[in-house]
């Protein structure tokens, strides 16, 4: 199916809807990829603050807790670009993105490459659908 307006790039790929709603979710920043964040950002920045308060205390703590949140960004950012990746190399694979989490992660398990890269996606784009 195609984008309807035409004004991307991937307008003319099979998956070109679940580019779209991809993009204009990570755009949105709506709950979904702010939990993806916040939940890489937890486990980074609980691990910076452990290391650098064991390690140093000021400077050190606050360049380590910016680095963490800096991570967890960037997780949050590449789990939505991985998943984009996914839609434009593999034809067949957006309707993964309405499938249980966990029944992703089983192809993923598996060694379904497309399962692998859409599995995080996957998951926040189905607690956006169940926070609404």
């Amino acid at each position: 199916m195609a984008n309807q307006n035409n004004t991307t790039a991937w307008a003319d790929l099979p998956n070109a809807k679940y580019i779209d709603m991809i993009m204009y979710s990570l755009k949105k920043e709506n709950t979904a990829w702010v939990a993806v964040k916040d939940a890489a950002w937890d486990t980074a920045r609980l691990a910076a603050r452990d290391a650098a308060y064991n390690a140093a205390k000021g400077a050190a703590k606050g360049a380590a807790r910016d680095a963490a949140y800096n991570a967890a960004r960037d997780a949050a950012y590449n789990a939505a670009y991985n998943a984009a990746r996914a839609l434009i190399a593999w034809d067949d694979c957006g309707y993964l993105l309405e499938e249980k989490p966990e029944d992703v992660k089983k192809l993923a398990l598996l060694g379904n490459q497309a399962a692998v890269l859409l599995y995080p996606a996957c998951v926040a784009l189905q607690s956006r659908v169940q926070s609404q």
